[in-house]
């Protein structure tokens, strides 16, 4: 006979009484595997009741979505994204100065 404990999906979710290093482990696995993030570039540092978020973003969407994710997986932080949008140029494609 199984006794194995039953799956809760806040299990995934880190809590307001985890260290912040922890949190930001939480946060920064939630980016990497959240459909609309899958982001493995971002950098995720917590100070006092911050959350920073640094790093780049291919899109203003992405960069939104980032910061949407980062909250729900810590909401009881204020999220500081301060993650850059990069421009994806086609190849050939000039840059203008």
């Amino acid at each position: 006979m199984s006794h194995e404990a039953p799956h809760h999906v806040e299990d995934h979710v880190a809590s307001h009484h985890d260290a912040p290093h922890y949190v930001a482990a939480r946060v920064q696995r939630a980016l990497a595997e959240d459909e609309r993030t899958y982001e493995l570039g971002i950098r995720v540092d917590i100070r006092g009741d911050q959350l920073f978020l640094r790093g780049q973003v291919e899109g203003a969407e992405r960069r939104a979505q980032v910061a949407a994710v980062a909250a729900e997986n810590a909401p009881w932080l204020t999220v500081r994204n301060e993650v850059t949008v990069v421009e994806v140029r086609e190849p050939g494609e000039e840059e203008t100065l």
